[in-house]
């Protein structure tokens, strides 16, 4: 027996029996390259590695993957933890299998700002393979599948951030792909992570109906097998629950019960043609009593993934609620099997389904990289990810019949830019069922949508449209607008909003020093000109509140390299507190953080020296600091103060978080902060006349960027609807 063999034994069978005996043995060849080059490396349990590659290639084939394809993804991670170099899998596999493994392939160590910069470039990284061959998204889908299958080993916070990044990205992208099952498990399994105890509650809860669940549907499938055969022949009926993910999200996100959710059961009906469909729809409408507003064509009225199927939701002599789901087998594959459909034809076969599906999914990347390109922001990508297709669509028509589809919350404006980028551009109004409405107004399924238009030369959108829109596509044509339209119009807008944020920040530099500052920041961003830079800002290309960490610490390097004297002084004289904070030119002195403002490392900041009770530090934007030192009562009390950079320990900050009132409110908040190890020192709340609760909660912090981390975990929080820092308790 060749060594290894007994891991390519698992899919050995499968490869012989979908592929020639020449790809089989290619498919051969490529296992025993990769398990050469993985021997001796093993996974966090203790497995040897080869398994991985293995068990992303058995993925492939259960979906029907080509061979080229199983290749890959035997090979997908030979040039990245290997000493193979991607012109040595070129030579050996050829030209399509090196795409697709360089496709899968991470980017190495970039220098970037963030984890979400690193995340964004490897996903744009990805998208431009996948624009090249649909294929390496599938690969990569199948490999983060069986990552999360085998994620218990990881630790801890690695697997939250892992199982985020599945639900926010790659769950959407195998839905957009249509591949429903990927889909379904890839949720389920991130939800496994992020709220076990949800989930082991959903779990438990359809276990306790396992035999009631068994025994109903198999009554429900009986009776309308019994019924339909007389109508319809060869009709297959199945029967199905919904996934963990999808219960989960309408129980902790649309606040219903269990009882409450109408679709935990389904019985699948699948036949040969069209007309059967809506004949068998009929049938069941007569046998059972459909629940109304719950009735679905999407056969009429495909989803963006090419999805079609009838939905009803019925309710039988037990009182139970179900859905039937109707389709023709072709439609079933494409719902199964998504993207992936299309090689599951046999060659030399035409199809105009999954030759319309493949075009469909290679524009939706185009698409994505279109929105990159225009902006010139990769973050851009994540976003429209994140909130394009994690939303329920909604479907609208226009006054001609045809159906745009949006995410649900989309707006007019939204509607309008979905039609067209001159459509958006001239709209002045909006009708909704021959109603005028505002143009803030969310569109819901079924609505015939009107865009009233300016034929005025020159129109354009508002800058408050920014505000309104919800869809990253009609966001990014208002921004290109702006940036090829109104050029002048922005430079005046994005200095006023630079300058307006220097004050704001206490960022007072001298001409010589504005000068310095601004050069380092058009460069850092990629523009020309400082007037480049100011255009940015004002179309919205460059967001000043991203970018204002990195001019705090420019704008210091500036200064402190401008004093000469200050270094040499630290050198000689300084008191390093137990707070981590430096005093120049005095030793030897108590110094405390003051409680009006909280200063963490990270804020700018100013010491003042008090009558017997040593320095006081403050934040240099603190309400007791004087605007203009040099006219203060006794300027010389004020003295120059640094953090150490060097120490590591705890800071306490206070934040005033808004919320609206309820029960659970305050246990969601100190969910979420144990979630992510967050110490709470003191809290207090207290109701406002308007029904609203605010809550002042020190919480302990080692930086303003692990402050601004803990705010923005809070701002999610259900019934949180603002978080801001404070001063002292209230």
């Amino acid at each position: 027996m060749r060594e290894g063999s007994e891991y390519y034994a698992q899919i050995e069978q499968t490869v012989r029996d979908s592929f020639s005996p020449a790809e089989a043995a290619l498919v051969e060849k490529a296992y025993y390259f990769a398990y050469e080059n993985h021997k001796g490396q093993r996974r966090r349990s203790g497995e040897a590695y080869i398994i991985h590659p293995v068990a992303v290639s058995k993925i492939l084939l259960d979906f029907g993957m080509d061979s080229q394809s199983v290749i890959a993804a035997l090979l997908h991670d030979v040039v990245e933890d290997t000493p193979v170099t991607a012109e040595e899998v070129h030579r050996m596999f050829g030209a399509d299998v090196s795409l697709l493994v360089e496709g899968v392939t991470k980017l190495g160590q970039v220098p970037l700002q963030s984890r979400e910069e690193q995340q964004a470039e490897n996903l744009r990284k990805l998208l431009l393979a996948m624009s090249e061959d649909i294929r390496v998204i599938i690969i990569k889908l199948a490999d983060r599948l069986h990552n999360m299958r085998t994620l218990e080993y990881m630790p801890e916070q690695k697997r939250r951030d892992i199982a985020k990044e599945t639900i926010e990205i790659y769950a959407p992208i195998a839905h957009r792909l249509g591949i429903r099952p990927m889909k379904e498990e890839l949720e389920d399994l991130a939800i496994k992570y992020l709220d076990p105890v949800a989930y082991r509650e959903i779990e438990n809860a359809l276990l306790e109906q396992s035999a009631q669940r068994k025994e109903f549907l198999e009554s429900i499938k009986e009776k309308i097998g019994a019924r339909v055969k007389n109508y319809v022949s060869n009709a297959v009926i199945e029967g199905r629950i919904k996934s963990v993910h999808g219960i989960y999200r309408k129980m902790y996100m649309q606040g219903k019960s269990f009882e409450e959710i109408y679709d935990i059961y389904a019985v699948r009906i699948i036949v040969d043609t069209v007309s059967d469909c809506y004949n068998c729809l009929g049938v069941i409408h007569d046998l059972y009593k459909p629940i109304q507003g719950r009735f679905k064509d999407y056969i009429s009225t495909p989803k963006p993934n090419m999805y079609q199927s009838l939905h009803t939701t019925l309710i039988g002599k037990e009182g139970i609620p179900f859905e039937v789901q109707i389709r023709t087998h072709e439609m079933h594959k494409t719902a199964e099997y998504g993207i992936a459909a299309h090689w599951k034809y046999k060659l030399g076969i035409k199809n105009k389904d999954s030759d319309r599906q493949l075009k469909n999914g290679v524009d939706w990347v185009r698409q994505l990289l279109e929105v990159q390109s225009e902006t010139g922001e990769v973050a851009d990508i994540l976003d429209t990810i994140k909130s394009d297709f994690v939303s329920d669509e909604v479907f609208v028509f226009t006054p001609k019949g045809d159906v745009i589809c949006l995410p649900a919350g989309a707006t007019v404006i939204d509607f309008a830019y979905a039609i067209h980028s001159a459509v958006g551009n001239k709209m002045i109004g909006a009708k909704v069922d021959k109603r005028i409405v505002s143009l803030d107004y969310q569109v819901k399924n079924g609505e015939i949508v009107e865009v009233i238009t300016s034929s005025q030369p020159g129109k354009g959108p508002s800058r408050d449209w920014l505000k309104i829109v919800t869809t990253s596509e009609a966001r990014t044509k208002i921004r290109t607008w702006f940036k090829k339209e109104r050029r002048e119009e922005n430079i005046v807008e994005g200095r006023q909003e630079y300058e307006r944020e220097l004050r704001r920040n206490n960022i007072n530099p001298t001409p010589e020093q504005e000068e310095k500052l601004l050069r380092v920041l058009t460069e850092k961003q990629k523009c020309t000109t400082a007037d480049d830079f100011y255009a940015a800002l004002g179309y919205g290309g460059i967001i000043l509140s991203k970018i204002m960490p990195m001019i705090k610490d420019e704008y210091n390097k500036i200064v402190n390299t401008g004093e000469k004297t200050a270094p040499k002084l630290l050198k000689q004289i300084r008191s390093v507190s137990s707070e981590g904070v430096v005093v120049e030119g005095i030793d030897n002195c108590l110094i405390k953080l003051s409680r009006c403002c909280n200063p963490i490392p990270g804020d700018d900041i100013i010491g003042f020296i008090t009558r017997g009770h040593g320095i006081s530090v403050h934040k240099a934007d603190c309400t007791n600091v004087p605007r203009n030192l040099k006219t203060a009562a006794e300027p010389e009390r004020w003295i120059r103060v640094y953090w150490n950079n060097g120490e590591s320990q705890v800071f306490y900050a206070s934040l005033l978080l808004t919320c609206l009132s309820g029960a659970t409110v305050m246990n969601d908040i100190f969910s979420t902060l144990n979630s992510i190890h967050v110490g709470v020192k003191s809290i207090n709340t207290r109701s406002t006349k308007d029904g609203r609760m605010l809550v002042n909660i020190t919480v302990a912090a080692d930086s303003v960027e692990h402050l601004r981390s803990i705010m923005a975990k809070l701002l999610k929080t259900g019934g949180v609807t603002s978080v801001e820092r404070s001063g002292a308790d209230i």
